[in-house]
């Protein structure tokens, strides 16, 4: 074990925020199939329903996503990630008790996505700028990696438990085990020994602050080109996030629990991918690193798309080994441009930073998941999934073209 592997495992600050990532990301992870199911099964919904469920829950990042950066560089951030959590575990804790006395329907469950959404885009933009105030700089690449494996492994479980669920109990009820792991995240960040002080008061208005923190992003030579080739590859991905479910359901027939199989094994491949990151990186360079990652997991969502026509175990084989390919290239790229960014940009920014690429994705998300839902139902499920693998293809190409392909490790914040 390395050096820095033994300093990154004593930090007692780490572990506990480690832990509460952990338990949140499953709980997120069965509340992604409970939402899928729910949608599709339970409220009789179609392709464009779960996009508009989807984008209603990024949509707050258009409204205030930008401003949620400037707050989390002038407040405290454990007290807002612990605020935050503890809110989402109350919206989620909402669906069941509508469904129970009848009153949940898709604009219903939009609604609160929009609430959940909310809140999230606050817990989000203390959460990634956190953890440069719990570790040095030398240990941020390992630190992500950790979450990365963390986020991996419920994914491999998190969504088979959650098909389970959802098949044992319902979409509904399973969604009080998310809620659940809110709660618990918040308890466990406000239990997090971290030096956190209130910064100075600030000077500036919060439009300039704004207008610093996008600047930053988008005038930096390397930041900018990753900014922008994130941002489409949230936009095809959103695509293939509203053709997917409803094509594992209704057209490859996998059921809630062969569709939590076919996450387990994106799951999967993110656990090896993100295990693989570091090394990865250092020996390949960051910039192939994360653009050779994107091309893989466009060739995964082809893998997948080549079920139709199958049943069974078969249809469930081929997804998985697609989902799989996918989440290989998610986890090996993941930690590398989360530390990345950390690490070329100063702490006084990193609440804008984080917040700015965050909202422009969201907002890619926003765009992306009903038009993907509309283009599946007038189209096509499959040519959904075809459009979505050749877009995020693409943005990967693009980016290893374009000025990020000097980006290294020796990158530094001024």
């Amino acid at each position: 074990m390395t050096d820095r592997s033994l300093r990154l495992r004593r930090n007692a600050g780490f572990r506990r925020f480690w832990a509460a990532s952990t338990i949140s990301d499953f709980g997120t992870q069965i509340g992604t199939v409970a939402i899928g199911v729910l949608v599709v099964a339970d409220l009789g919904g179609t392709a464009t329903d779960v996009g508009l469920v989807q984008s209603a829950g990024v949509a707050p990042y258009l409204a205030v996503g930008l401003f949620a950066g400037v707050l989390a560089d002038r407040v405290r951030r454990k007290p807002l990630l612990v605020s935050t959590d503890v809110g989402r575990a109350l919206v989620l804790s909402c669906v069941p008790l509508l469904a129970v006395t009848g009153t949940l329907d898709v604009p219903v469950l939009a609604a609160l996505m929009v609430a959940f959404g909310l809140l999230s885009v606050l817990n989000a933009a203390a959460h990634q700028s956190f953890l440069p105030r719990l570790l040095p700089r030398e240990l941020l690449p390992r630190a992500n990696a950790r979450l990365e494996q963390s986020d991996a492994v419920a994914q491999t479980t998190g969504r088979l438990l959650g098909g389970g669920l959802v098949a044992a109990v319902g979409a509904p009820l399973t969604l009080l085990v998310d809620a659940a792991s809110y709660a618990v995240s918040g308890l466990l960040t406000a239990a997090t020994p971290v030096l956190d002080t209130r910064p100075q008061r600030a000077s500036r208005s919060v439009l300039a602050d704004l207008a610093e923190g996008t600047r930053w992003v988008y005038r930096h030579p390397t930041l900018a080109p990753l900014a922008i080739g994130t941002h489409g590859w949230f936009l095809f991905n959103a695509v293939i996030s509203a053709a997917y479910v409803p094509y594992a359901l209704l057209e490859l027939g996998t059921g809630a629990l062969g569709l939590g199989v076919t996450y387990a094994l994106a799951g999967v491949g993110a656990l090896l991918g993100s295990s693989a990151s570091v090394p990865l990186s250092h020996r390949l360079g960051i910039p192939a690193t994360i653009a050779g990652s994107r091309v893989l997991g466009a060739g995964g969502i082809l893998v997948v798309t080549a079920a139709a026509g199958t049943e069974g175990a078969a249809a469930v084989a081929i997804a998985a080994a697609g989902q799989f390919l996918y989440g290989l290239g998610l986890g090996a790229g993941g930690p590398i441009e989360m530390a990345y960014r950390q690490g070329v940009t100063p702490d006084r920014l990193q609440g804008r930073m984080n917040a700015t690429m965050r909202s422009f994705n969201r907002a890619a998300v926003v765009v992306g998941a009903p038009l993907g839902g509309l283009f599946a139902d007038a189209v096509g499920l499959r040519p959904a999934l075809w459009l979505g693998a050749a877009g995020i293809g693409a943005a990967g190409m693009l980016l290893a073209a374009s000025g990020f392909r000097t980006a290294s490790h020796d990158d530094e914040a001024p």
